[in-house]
């Protein structure tokens, strides 16, 4: 319901928005001054579509493209030969998963695979995507003007557009430029593009490897790790339960240093049974609260009753009596106690017994260590727990220290790498509107210029190329789309 909300919301704003476009294009007193305004602005309306066009950042493309131009000739040389590697690879890719999925081989992982807000990204996630998508996409028109300047190609307007949702950038270079100088110089300009997409994930790689460096001065690392998010109305929630800030220590037994160990204690105890606690005989029977009729069924046992929030039932047995007793005991009492495992872990010539929660296989009873005597008591699933609290490896140092930096560093490094990445394989593909068109052409201009000097044979070659190369990614962004909805 909450998909088709806000897929009605976004028709709802393009509609109207293009209607409100025509409307006032039309009308007599406003017409002229609206389009006007439009050609001073450099905004466009149109199905789906917003787009903003200017020429005032030419110059600085000119200041940039004319930098250092040995340095700058070597930079785009780097691009052409990882272009054409890519190029290269990408098609085998592709090539090899529509392969696979034809013989119904199973694909560990897909190559490409379509965002869908609300689908397979969180809501949560859309300002990281949707920033990422805009710095990944200027970066990528930067490089090609920057290059296209270098070699002596007008640059005659940069712009960004909205396409529904999703952000994208563009340049305009003059064509008679670009198709008087020669193939290499071709080349340069057309595979700057995805070279500096490479370039973003190298430097975010980079950010991600010395990122506990980076922060090291602010936060610490290594002893303990922090809560950042508690779901709200959770079992944690609550002026009793988890706070954002709080470091947590261990769970339980298990000690927690980092989202690792966290994630690693969460699979143990719900492997392992909940552990027991020593306690002597004459406090049991001082401490039971057990009601002379409690609840036995064959799935449950309560012999508390449900009748105390502090109480739980706990089972024990003893050398005399080695059948199961049950006895209602307050928990925090209880588990302040020695840990044991075994009846053999508790002092014997004391009397002490080993009493466990009495739980089902799925519930247990855990002691969350938040820096904050006594330690907070869940019962539930462990998997509850989890899901309940957002962790992050680094504490802060100081209050005044932002608690989300990290996650906020890690997470768009993450998409920056992920992104630029997909924007590298979509673009080097031969495919007719992508880079991967010209970057085709321009290497066949100059591997087989000499060895085919019939134009017509190259155009050709090229053409079925560029045709194998579109049907390449029609069918991989088909498959795609349905493991995405199958």
């Amino acid at each position: 319901m909450l998909q088709t909300t806000w897929i009605a919301l976004v028709l709802g704003f393009w509609s109207s928005l293009y209607l409100l476009d025509a409307f006032l294009k039309t009308q007599k007193w406003s017409g002229r001054q609206y389009i006007e305004r439009l050609d001073k602005t450099g905004l466009s309306v149109s199905v789906c579509q917003l787009r903003w066009y200017t020429a005032m950042f030419n110059r600085t493309f000119v200041k940039l493209g004319q930098w250092r131009p040995h340095f700058l000739r070597i930079w785009f040389n780097c691009g052409v030969v990882f272009g054409l590697l890519a190029m290269i690879m990408s098609i085998f890719l592709l090539t090899l998963l529509v392969f696979n999925t034809f013989r119904q081989q199973p694909v560990d992982q897909q190559v490409l695979t379509p965002v869908m807000p609300g689908i397979n990204l969180p809501i949560s996630q859309m300002s990281y995507y949707l920033l990422t998508l805009l710095v990944c996409g200027i970066l990528h028109e930067v490089g090609h003007a920057i290059a296209a300047v270098r070699e002596q190609v007008r640059v005659n307007g940069f712009g960004l557009f909205i396409f529904i949702l999703y952000p994208g950038a563009y340049v305009d270079l003059s064509t008679e430029h670009l198709q008087a100088v020669s193939p290499l110089r071709q080349l340069r300009i057309y595979c700057a593009g995805v070279w500096h997409n490479f370039v973003i994930v190298v430097l975010a790689l980079c950010v991600l490897l010395i990122l506990p460096l980076l922060l090291a001065p602010f936060y610490g690392t290594g002893e303990s790790v922090v809560i950042t998010q508690v779901t709200e109305n959770s079992a944690v929630s609550g002026p009793r339960g988890l706070a954002v800030g709080e470091a947590i220590t261990s769970l339980s037994d298990c000690r927690v240093t980092s989202l690792d160990d966290w994630s690693t204690c969460i699979s143990v105890s719900m492997k392992e049974p909940t552990m027991g606690h020593c306690m002597a005989l004459n406090l049991i029977k001082d401490l039971d609260a057990s009601p002379k009729n409690w609840t036995r069924t064959e799935k449950s046992i309560d012999c508390c009753n449900r009748s105390s929030s502090t109480h739980l039932c706990f089972n024990y047995h003893t050398k005399t009596a080695p059948h199961d007793k049950y006895a209602c005991l307050p928990a925090r009492a209880i588990t302040e106690r020695p840990m044991c495992k075994l009846q053999s872990d508790c002092y014997i010539p004391k009397g002490d017994v080993c009493v466990y929660p009495a739980l089902d296989n799925e519930t247990k009873l855990l002691q969350v260590y938040h820096g904050r005597k006594p330690p907070l008591l869940f019962l539930g699933h462990p998997l509850d727990l989890h899901y309940s609290v957002v962790l992050s490896n680094y504490v802060p140092k100081s209050f005044a220290i932002p608690l989300n930096l990290p996650y906020v560093v890690e997470t768009f490094s993450k998409y920056l790498i992920s992104l630029s990445g997909a924007l590298i394989i979509l673009n080097v593909v031969p495919c007719y509107a992508l880079d991967g068109q010209w970057i085709c052409h321009g290497f066949i201009e100059i591997a087989l210029r000499s060895t085919i000097s019939d134009r017509e044979t190259r155009g050709l070659i090229y053409t079925v190329m560029i045709l194998y190369g579109t049907c390449l990614l029609f069918i991989n962004v088909v498959i795609a789309m349905w493991a995405l909805f199958s």
